[in-house]
């Protein structure tokens, strides 16, 4: 596997046997300059905004109309300028004076006012199960309280706060060249702030700095100190008490025991009443020293901060019961289908929930609890689409799809990214970021010189692809619509064409709008959750009508129109029916499907022009890994030693990827969470079932695929969507 970096078009060059490898990261390419501006004309994308069918009103009112106008500030900059005092000795001293400007809320009276929280009554007054009732509040109990709240939290110390704000600015400035904050996505937040009302921030914890960087920049932007959760099995008592005199908050042991328990039932509504205020820093102390260890030798780098659209959390919880409706298991929608027991897809969503499972959680109502899982899709859909797209990323993704050139196509690549409505995390001259990504990767790649100003960039076989294809997993949420239209054509294929035929024949075949809707359909239920983020208020109807729509837009498909038939482009004849005119955005579904006749004869070939083969295998090749990694897991099952437990079983599994990679080269399979998500999904497939035993829940063989044949039909269903 190799791909050509060119400074000039030609055709591709043979590559020597004498090539060598050579010392090429430090000198430059002698390439032409092109510069590589992360814009579309003069704006940059925004993203992460909130959902606009569960939130209309925060969608439309904590959004900053000036935001395209704003650029980026560094946070960790701090000057003469930003406190209140001039002259040659304050800029000396600019880091300590800011710290002691910073403002620090003062601290409430925490015990009265969680003895005085709803919830904390109603269990006192024997109105919930396992309460003191009714009468005098007993001062054991007020004592109780008093406990669990000097475990969970203490008052913070303004004078710790600020000294470690001191020492952390410090640090982060010998750490980071700078930290990049949109200043309208802080805008947004700061306006959310002003509303009066508790402020929550989710992250996606994508590193160790997470406890490090949003509470020292929501304390630099004066949003005041945060309050982060932290288990107090996780450090040793005395960095415990300091924490707490920073403002962290711990969860006492007993808000996991069991729902029959008071102490239980105490300790989580003792925790829920202390969780309003915002406070400061947890985790920070726990990984400075494994920060220093890595990159405290080596040279500074940059890191970039995104703030997701805030919305009313009330506001979600009254219109996201009105979209509730039936679902069904991913067993009773795909295992006939996989069978061939039936071919057509039932008309209903997809239930498939791994939220884990905690204390708190099953404290709450089962309405309740669905309310959390589907609040759960809601905000990790806007993290994602709030993350950059890094340089690497693209860089991977090229690698491992064998392209070329590389200056031209990391150029290309990076305008389809931010046509999609997604960011990048670069600027600058092409030359220098592909020089600074391919440095990055050099544990993973080598450079090898074939003439000159030509280059020769060759992936390291064994883990190093397996690093590429993770991180070229960062582009899957870009391009996930048009990967899954790709796959889903590639699946109506598989039948009709041989997989290596021309595509000049592929493109011959008539494809239905029905028959592209069935298979986009079994594919979104055969993915997981978390990799498809599909948000509850969408149906799959719709969703399947995007994913068409765009692979339309991106050229891969051409309408074909029929003789006698209405073409594709009229629309001044469309009708709605009655049935349809009341119902509200999204509310779409296949039961309607009698009144849409029109696609009954709607049909859409393969287009010709230049470029579609290459990106169609591109597309595809974004979800090979997660197909391939599923199809081995069904070949598996045949091999593997069950029952077993869900980790034994995982490892198993996990050690005939590698053994397979190993013998096919095919490395971007060979990762454990592919494997883990392969057994969840066979779990809720019904492939695997789990019962309970002494030492823990056990997984074991389904009678229904114990059979050959059926684990066969598993495994010949999923190779479908694969182009090889």
């Amino acid at each position: 596997m190799a791909t050509m970096l060119e400074g000039r078009c030609q055709t591709q060059p043979r590559s020597s046997p004498s090539g060598r490898e050579t010392s090429l990261w430090s000198s430059g390419f002698g390439m032409k300059l092109e510069a590589v501006t992360p814009f579309l004309g003069k704006y940059r994308p925004f993203v992460g905004r909130c959902c606009q069918t569960c939130t209309p009103k925060s969608w439309e009112s904590l959004f900053h109309r000036s935001i395209t106008d704003l650029g980026f500030c560094n946070v960790i900059l701090v000057k003469e300028e930003n406190t209140r005092f001039r002259g040659w000795l304050v800029r000396r001293l600019c880091y300590f004076l800011w710290s002691l400007e910073q403002h620090i809320p003062p601290c409430q009276d925490a015990p009265q006012k969680i003895m005085e929280s709803t919830r904390v009554q109603n269990l006192l007054s024997g109105r919930v199960p396992g309460g003191t009732g009714e009468g005098q509040v007993p001062d054991l109990v007020k004592k109780e309280v008093q406990r669990i709240l000097g475990h969970t939290q203490a008052p913070p110390r303004p004078f710790l706060v600020r000294l470690f704000s001191w020492a952390l600015l410090r640090f982060l400035n010998c750490l980071f060249l700078n930290v990049q904050l949109h200043k309208g996505q802080m805008k947004m937040v700061q306006k959310a702030a002003q509303a009066g009302s508790p402020l929550v921030l989710l992250s996606t914890h994508k590193t160790l700095l997470d406890g490090i960087l949003l509470p020292f920049l929501l304390l630099s932007q004066g949003l005041g100190v945060l309050r982060v959760a932290w288990d107090s099995r996780a450090c040793s008592p005395a960095l415990r008490a300091l924490l707490r005199k920073l403002g962290g908050l711990f969860l006492p042991p007993e808000a996991n025991l069991s729902l029959d328990s008071s102490e239980g039932l105490l300790a989580r509504a003792v925790v829920q009443a202390a969780s309003a205020p915002l406070g400061l820093w947890t985790g920070a102390l726990a990984v400075l020293r494994s920060l220093w260890s890595h990159w405290g030798c080596s040279r500074r780098i940059c890191s970039r901060v995104h703030l997701a659209q805030p919305f009313s959390l009330q506001e979600y919880i009254v219109s996201a019961r009105s979209c509730w409706g039936g679902r069904q298991t991913l067993e009773q929608l795909l295992q006939p289908i996989v069978l061939g027991q039936c071919t057509a897809v039932p008309d209903t969503e997809k239930e498939q929930e791994w939220t884990p499972i905690t204390g708190p959680l099953l404290a709450l109502k089962e309405e309740d609890q669905l309310l959390v899982r589907r609040l759960s899709c809601h905000v990790l859909s806007a993290s994602v689409g709030s993350s950059a797209v890094m340089s690497t990323a693209i860089m991977a993704t090229l690698l491992l799809v064998k392209h070329q050139k590389l200056l031209g196509e990391f150029s290309w690549l990076t305008e389809e990214i931010l046509l999609r409505g997604f960011d990048v995390g670069f600027s600058g001259q092409l030359r220098s970021l592909l020089q600074h990504s391919l440095s990055l990767l050099r544990a993973h790649v080598a450079l090898l010189r074939i003439r000159q100003g030509d280059l020769l960039v060759v992936p390291r076989p064994g883990p190093g692809l397996t690093h590429l294809a993770q991180l070229s997993a960062e582009l899957l949420p870009v391009f996930l619509s048009e990967a899954m239209g790709a796959c889903a054509v590639r699946g109506l294929l598989a039948g009709r064409v041989p997989p290596q035929g021309p595509w000049e024949l592929q493109g011959i075949l008539l494809l239905s709008q029905n028959e592209l809707y069935r298979q986009i359909l079994l594919l979104m239920h055969l993915l997981p959750q978390d990799l498809l983020l599909l948000k509850p208020c969408q149906s799959s109807y719709c969703y399947c009508q995007e994913v068409l729509d765009r692979l339309i837009q991106c050229g891969l498909l051409v309408a074909e129109e029929t003789p006698g038939s209405r073409p594709a482009c009229d629309t001044g004849r469309q009708r709605l029916s009655r049935k349809l005119l009341w119902k509200p955005s999204g509310d779409f579904t296949d039961s309607d499907s009698d009144d849409f006749e029109e696609a009954e004869g709607r049909y859409f070939r393969l287009s010709q022009q230049s470029h579609c083969p290459d990106f169609f295998l591109f597309l595809c090749r974004l979800l090979s890994p997660l197909l391939k990694a599923f199809a081995q897991a069904a070949a598996f099952l045949r091999r593997g030693q069950l029952p077993d437990t869900e980790s034994g079983y995982t490892e198993q599994l996990f050690q005939f990827l590698q053994a397979t990679a190993q013998e096919e080269g095919i490395f971007e399979c060979a990762d454990p969470k592919l494997a883990i998500s392969a057994i969840w999904t066979f779990r809720d497939l019904g492939v695997l079932q789990q019962t309970p035993s002494p030492a823990g829940p056990r997984l074991h063989l389904s009678p229904t695929f114990a059979s050959r044949d059926n684990q066969e039909k598993l495994e010949q269903f999923i190779r479908q969507f694969i182009c090889s």
